[in-house]
């Protein structure tokens, strides 16, 4: 009798496709990564280069910069910038610094998008009158507000960890209101009408439908919202005077010409957003345990 919801939920769990399609991309990568680095060593070797190796096939996985780095470049990448995992130069001690900076950032546009969403269901002016604007501030490029938002907070001695945290709170609150706004209108006429039926007030309708009706939605928006505020974190660090973070370490090895560190920092970037969004799911289990069995 056990056998068989155990087949199910194994079946539904995410975990298995996650492994599958890692598979793939694992037995896929070795060519892909042949295929990119031939062109650039062919180029090398008839430029008269030493690479130490006699073909064009030989030296597409040992090509100091390559396109594509071979699994033991990749190996010793790892190796060389995680440890000792708390030196201010490891990945992973700025990818927690990044990590840091994300969540502080949702927990601003989380705020900031509850306050937007209830007054764009509570008042139809205020949604006529600011919904265009909130939708317009989301066309302005990052790369641009970023170094003015920094000197403008320098001014006022605001450096260092919170401008990040503004640049990416100012990316995820978007979402957040929006899929807020929508979970606040969930509820159907039924409902509603049961609930004047009983001649409950608005504050009533709010926190005891509209609220609880909403907070699928919201979970929803913030896991958008989490990997838009990762972007945002990185990408502050990039456009201002960062001492650390992802961002900084992108920079400065863009400016090297390394590739293969590029491509190790990229892996903890996308690593850190999985966890920022499981953090989030995890979170969805606590707050919504109804939920849990979907």
């Amino acid at each position: 009798m056990t056998a068989a919801p155990r087949r199910g939920r194994l079946a539904a769990s995410p975990l298995l496709p996650m492994l599958a399609v890692l598979v793939v991309a694992a037995l896929l990568y070795l060519p892909l990564m042949l295929w990119a680095n031939v062109g650039p060593a062919s180029r090398a070797l008839a430029s008269g280069a030493d690479l130490g190796c006699p073909t064009a096939l030989a030296c597409a996985t040992q090509l100091r910069n390559p396109v594509l780095p071979a699994p033991g470049q990749l190996v010793q990448g790892f190796r060389s910038l995680s440890v000792p995992p708390t030196a201010p130069t490891s990945a992973p001690y700025n990818g927690v610094v990044t990590g840091g900076e994300t969540l502080l950032g949702l927990v601003l546009a989380t705020g900031l998008g509850l306050v937007l969403a209830a007054l764009l269901v509570l008042s139809r002016s205020f949604e006529r009158a600011t919904l265009p604007w909130l939708v317009a501030s989301q066309t302005v490029p990052i790369v641009a507000i970023a170094p003015m938002l920094a000197v403008l907070l320098g001014q006022y001695g605001v450096q260092g960890f919170v401008p990040k945290a503004l640049i990416a709170a100012y990316i995820a609150f978007f979402p957040v209101a929006v899929g807020m706004s929508r979970g606040l209108r969930s509820p159907d006429a039924l409902q509603l009408d049961l609930m004047r039926t009983y001649s409950a007030s608005p504050a009533r309708v709010f926190f005891q439908l509209r609220l609880p009706a909403s907070l699928p939605y919201l979970f929803t928006a913030l896991k958008v919202a989490v990997t838009a505020a990762l972007v945002g974190s990185i990408v502050a660090e990039i456009s201002t005077i960062s001492f650390s973070g992802l961002g900084k370490m992108l920079a400065e090895n863009s400016r090297a010409s390394d590739t293969i560190a590029l491509w190790v920092i990229m892996g903890y970037g996308a690593a850190l957003g999985v966890a920022l969004v499981a953090l989030v799911g995890l979170l969805e289990r606590v707050v919504t345990p109804w939920r849990a069995g979907r």
